[in-house]
């Protein structure tokens, strides 16, 4: 099959920037934010973005990852924060990509235990394909594809690119 890079490491910075900004447009009333990282590219993507809101707000950012087994998602979800510390605040729900909803959806059900003031989704590609009633309240891009295509998502320092194939 071939290869097309859908997204480049520019394009990624500035998609990643973008969902920043409008975090903090939507959290500027805050004093901090919590940014939920899915296991892997969703909590490197969730990195970045806080990383920005780090630079460009006063809010505090405080990082978490949500380990799900995506094979398996009906195991237990668990994070790297204990409840208290995202209890009543407002959350980010970040992943790589949106496809099924799968992967967002038992997330989210592991956070709608604990009452939180606000729960947002935001991820760098929605491919359109869900089958859970769930959706990406912040997205780098919106891509159309066909169920036998595969976006692959690297994210490193310097060399980061999104390609379909």
């Amino acid at each position: 099959m071939e290869q097309s890079i859908i997204l480049t490491n520019e394009q990624i910075n500035n998609k990643t920037k973008r969902i920043a900004y409008q975090l903090y447009e939507n959290n500027y009333n805050e004093r901090e934010i919590i940014i939920a990282g899915v296991n892997g590219n969703g909590f490197i993507f969730a990195s970045k973005i806080a990383r920005i809101l780090e630079e460009i707000s006063p809010l505090k950012v405080v990082l978490c990852e949500v380990y799900i087994d995506k094979k398996n998602p009906l195991k237990p979800v668990s994070t790297s924060l204990s409840d208290v510390q995202y209890k009543n605040k407002s959350l980010v729900l970040v992943d790589d990509v949106l496809n099924s909803g799968t992967t967002l959806i038992y997330s989210i059900k592991h956070f709608l235990e604990v009452p939180l003031k606000r729960f947002k989704t935001a991820v760098l590609i929605n491919r359109n394909h869900k089958k859970y009633p769930v959706k990406a309240d912040y997205k780098g891009i919106s891509l159309s594809t066909s169920l036998l295509e595969h976006v692959n998502v690297v994210l490193h320092e310097g060399k980061s690119f999104a390609e379909l194939n």
